[in-house]
Parts: C-alpha cells; sequence; structure tokens
C-alpha cells in the first residue's frame, strides 16, 4: 500500500471527513483491520485565509508547495490537497516535488463524464466559482459550468468562511442554498457540484432535486484507489 500525503487544516472541518473517508474506503477494500498509511500536514487555516483575502498567490503557493514538500520529504507517495480552492495553485506544487497530485478537480469532472452529464452548476468559495482553475477541468471534458448570480456567491463564500469551515451548520443557511441550487437546477443544471469540502456538510443528496458531486468523497476515494493500485486486492 503506498502512503498519501494530506495537506490538511483547510479547513480542519473538512480534513476530518478525508481522513474517516480514507480509512474507511481502505478497510472496505481490503477487509481485516486495515487502514490507510497517511502522513497528515495540518496548516494553519488563519494563515491561508489571510494570503487569500489580499488575492496573494505567491503566498499561498509557498505555503501549500511548502506542505507538499514536507510531505515528499516524509515518505508520502503522492499529495492530497484536503480543499478546492487551493487548487488555483496546482501548477506551482506540482513543479516544487516529485511525487504525483492528485487534483481535485479532475477526479471530480472524471465522475461527472462517466454519468454523461454536460451541464452542472458549481457552488464553492468565490475563488472557486469565479476563477478558472477548476472550470477548465471540467471544459476539457465538454461540460459547462454554471454558477450562481453575484449576490448568491458572497452569500455562500460568506457562510463558507463564517459558518462551515468552523463547524457551524444552520437550516436557514441549508434553506439558501437550496434554492440557489433551484435556480442552478431552472437554468439547465443537470447536476450540483459541492466545490466546497465542507458544503456537503450542509447539503445532503437529499436536498437536491438533481446528482449532487461531493468533492471531497471524490477526492479522498481516489486517492484510495492511488494507494491501492499496486495491490491485486484493490476492486
Amino acid at each position: 500500500m503506498r502512503t498519501i500525503g494530506l495537506i490538511g487544516g483547510l479547513s480542519w472541518v473538512s480534513t476530518v471527513d478525508y481522513y474517516r473517508i480514507i480509512n474507511q474506503t481502505v478497510n472496505t477494500k481490503l477487509g481485516g483491520s486495515h487502514s490507510a498509511k497517511l502522513l497528515l500536514c495540518s496548516i494553519d487555516f488563519e494563515e491561508f485565509k489571510q494570503a487569500l483575502d489580499i488575492r496573494d498567490w505567491d503566498g499561498v503557493a509557498c505555503l501549500i508547495s511548502g506542505a507538499a514538500v514536507r510531505l515528499q520529504e516524509a515518505g508520502a507517495d503522492c499529495v492530497v490537497i484536503c480543499s478546492n480552492t487551493p487548487h488555483m495553485v496546482a501548477d506551482q506544487v506540482v513543479a516544487a516535488m516529485r511525487i504525483p497530485l492528485i487534483h481535485i478537480a479532475e477526479v471530480t469532472a472524471k465522475a461527472i463524464g462517466s454519468l454523461g452529464l454536460k451541464t452542472v452548476g458549481l457552488l464553492g468559495t468565490k475563488f472557486t466559482m469565479e476563477e478558472s482553475f477548476f472550470k477548465d477541468k471540467l471544459t476539457r471534458r465538454g461540460i459547462n459550468t454554471l454558477v450562481p448570480n453575484s449576490g448568491d456567491r458572497e452569500f455562500i463564500n460568506d457562510t463558507i468562511f463564517n459558518e462551515l469551515t468552523k463547524g457551524i451548520i444552520t437550516d436557514s443557511t441549508r434553506t439558501r442554498y437550496q434554492a440557489i441550487i433551484s435556480g442552478l437546477v431552472a437554468g439547465g443544471a443537470a447536476g450540483i457540484i459541492m466545490g466546497c469540502t465542507e458544503i456537503p456538510q450542509l447539503i445532503r443528496p437529499q436536498d437536491c432535486p438533481v446528482p449532487t458531486f461531493d468533492t471531497t468523497a471524490l477526492h479522498a476515494c481516489a486517492a484510495v484507489e492511488f494507494a491501492l493500485q499496486d495491490t491485486n486486492q484493490l476492486s
């Protein structure tokens, strides 16, 4: 089994989910008392957010690349950034290390493509919704991306940083997200991407009228696939 290197703390709330999903999936596939071989480098979320707030992309790249290199030097065989937004600097991270990066948007695009969907809605931080780094991966597979209007984008971004990344879940926020999702579906979205690793804690599949794509679960399962691909027990 290969060792997975996790860059966590982005936020700690979703990092817990990565750890749980990866270990549960390994045990399901291998049975017995098997669990994953993991290394975790957990970042202080405040440092990341401060760089993000002033759009200091070099600072974000330095922070994430530094963590990736530390994981590589500690013996990781791949790196998983446990968050969507930091993939804005994925190219710089890849350039800084020798081991592969499992890209969250590529994994998500593959899952959407497997269902044959051509138009999906994307929820996430304003950076994920407004910048091209995530949407470009979808476009390459012929998938069109819809995002909420500017007011809804601000609401989603605000609740991500002030509620979801702190583990705060409220019915009122869920109701507003559902209304936003309904608008995207009315606009032609045949699926909804939970493009923030905390959103699946708020919006469950039953809360959505179309298929949802949980980037946390998809990413974690892709890491397991990588870790086990050299074993004859992988199904």
